[in-house]
């Protein structure tokens, strides 16, 4: 959710926010305070307008492929007893809180936003106001202080984000990222038939295949090319990058490619549940793919400090929130349609 929100600043200080149509009717107390957070009070309004904005993404992206309407998606349980509006709502609401919390720091870092940003943040809220009806402002709490009060919040949480990332240990050595690659076949359990339908084998089968297999793999250790060996067999050379702790594409294959010490070693058949596998080693070091965990090793260590930053905050700051406020807004009976640059409109039906 927070690179969400980053992706959402950018696009709407860039000035591309624009509510297209929404369904619906409702006023709310826009001064009505949702939380608290310190001594800073979160007010509906401002949660309203940033609560939408997430909405309408999550419309956008996850209903059409959860092969559901939006207010339907919505009213589907998502874990325990919450549907999948109270769970998203839980995480919008934190979310805010966060960046509340995270404002509050910016003296730690001496960050502050650039008169370009304000202006920028300024003519943002102010394209909004022009391109919306006073009824969409209405619903959505699109007033020019409410939309400037959460594109500032996200903008001063994405250079706090920077900030808070900033003197990590960006070494990581070779042998701390090294990725190794095989190549592999498998030999699967499964079949489909001509209508499509998928077919387990039998027993009698599996050992079939499994002779096949075998078969397949004294001539890979005989120093025949699996490609070449695949190809005639109708099968397809699968690659993949790895180390001692990868589970995909199954870890029994991994934990048997991992042994193997030479490149160009063969494994064993390995049966699992799904089939029977056999890997080539092709790489004892391989250079993209551990160059890419090495980034991915800094990343995350950027991101455990800045997690543990922000609980330490939490830790220090009282947090308060008002749940009856918040139940006010309701993605399943309010219908709302964002348009930016890079998305097409998405909208609701439910009053």
């Amino acid at each position: 959710m927070v690179r969400l929100a980053k992706r959402l600043a950018v696009l709407a200080v860039a000035g591309t926010l624009t509510a297209t149509s929404l369904t619906g009717c409702g006023t709310i107390n826009t001064d009505e305070t949702v939380a608290t957070v310190g001594d800073e009070k979160i007010t509906l309004g401002v949660a309203n307008f940033y609560a939408r904005l997430q909405q309408a993404q999550y419309e956008t992206y996850y209903a059409s492929m959860m092969g559901t309407t939006a207010e339907e998606m919505w009213a589907k349980e998502a874990s325990g007893d919450q549907t999948y509006e109270e769970q998203t709502k839980k995480s919008i609401l934190e979310n805010l809180e966060n960046m509340y919390l995270v404002s509050q720091h910016v003296s730690d870092y001496d960050v502050a936003l650039t008169e370009e940003e304000q202006q920028a943040i300024k003519d943002a809220a102010a394209k909004f106001g022009e391109d919306n009806s006073d009824d969409v402002k209405k619903v959505v709490s699109g007033d020019e202080e409410e939309v400037a009060k959460v594109l500032e919040l996200m903008t001063i949480s994405n250079k706090m984000e920077a900030a808070m990332e900033a003197g990590v240990d960006e070494n990581v050595s070779d042998e701390d990222a090294a990725q190794k690659s095989m190549q592999y076949l498998l030999f699967s359990y499964t079949t489909t038939d001509d209508s499509g339908e998928s077919q387990t084998l039998s027993d009698d089968e599996k050992e079939a295949l499994k002779t096949t297999a075998q078969a397949f793999d004294d001539r890979l250790k005989g120093g025949e090319d699996m490609e070449t060996v695949a190809s005639a067999a109708g099968l397809t050379a699968q690659t993949a990058t790895f180390d001692s702790e990868s589970t995909s594409p199954d870890k029994d294959l991994i934990a048997a490619a991992d042994a193997l010490t030479n490149e160009g070693d063969v494994t064993d058949i390995i049966e699992t549940e799904n089939g029977i596998y056999i890997a080539k080693l092709t790489s004892l070091l391989d250079r993209e793919a551990t160059d890419s965990k090495k980034e991915s090793i800094v990343s995350e260590r950027k991101k455990e400090q800045y997690d543990s930053l922000l609980e330490q905050w939490k830790k220090d700051t009282k947090i308060k929130e008002e749940k009856k406020v918040w139940k006010k807004i309701s993605f399943e009976k309010q219908g709302v349609t964002i348009k930016t640059s890079d998305t097409s409109d998405t909208s609701d039906s439910q009053n």
